[in-house]
């Protein structure tokens, strides 16, 4: 299966691309992708590094697996390909910026300017069938992936990683916060923001004010007002 990925990251990840693990991952997922309907589309799997390539990934915000309704992953965690519905979690994500930094909530769902700016949307699993979540778990995406947020730590300073909910939480082992920023809330999901664990969070002003203290440029976290 070819791997559709920038070049800033194919240097660093080359030797994981073939190790056994991956190679067998590559050959489950071509065979999904063949005998099932999976998402995202084949060529958006790994969309989430060639919107942020790896100079410019300042913050990162980790997901779990893709949306698996029709036409809405887009490779990017939470995020949703132009005119698709805002699923709940987006919707809660967009309702907290509306009171964090005073953003209007916007008609497209696609995350990718964020993406543009250095923000890595990176679910731990980058894919997943028709469906059913959950359903590429165990052949070896979240090795890989826990891989990549080790090559950032290691390789990068000063990035703001945000753990949103008990599953990206786990990812804060892979971190050294003596050199990065881990910013931690409840989940967006309805479960999680009904209970009072979302709202008020203010990660998004709190990731640009930490951003500022090192002198890197804040994310304009404003999308299309219209359509």
């Amino acid at each position: 299966m070819h791997i559709n990925i920038h070049s800033s990251w194919k240097k660093r990840l080359q030797s994981e691309f073939e190790k056994p693990y991956f190679k067998d991952l590559m050959t489950f997922v071509k065979h999904e992708y063949a005998t099932q309907t999976c998402y995202p589309k084949k060529e958006a799997i790994f969309n989430a590094f060639n919107w942020c390539p790896f100079d410019q990934v300042k913050v990162v915000i980790i997901g779990q697996d893709p949306y698996h309704g029709t036409g809405q992953a887009n490779g990017l965690c939470f995020s949703v390909n132009e005119g698709v519905v805002h699923p709940p979690s987006l919707r809660n994500i967009f309702k907290e910026l509306e009171s964090d930094l005073g953003i209007p909530y916007p008609v497209s769902g696609n995350l990718e300017p964020w993406a543009k700016q250095g923000v890595l949307l990176l679910n731990a699993t980058l894919t997943v069938r028709a469906g059913t979540a959950g359903s590429h778990q165990k052949p070896g995406w979240e090795i890989f992936t826990d891989h990549v947020i080790k090559t950032i730590n290691d390789q990068k300073r000063h990035v703001i990683f945000l753990l949103w909910g008990g599953f990206a939480k786990k990812k804060a082992k892979l971190i050294d916060t003596s050199k990065h920023t881990i910013i931690t809330s409840g989940h967006p999901s309805p479960l999680s923001a009904n209970r009072g664990y979302w709202f008020g969070n203010k990660c998004f002003s709190k990731t640009n004010y930490q951003l500022e203290q090192v002198g890197v440029n804040p994310v304009d976290w404003r999308l299309k007002k219209d359509a």
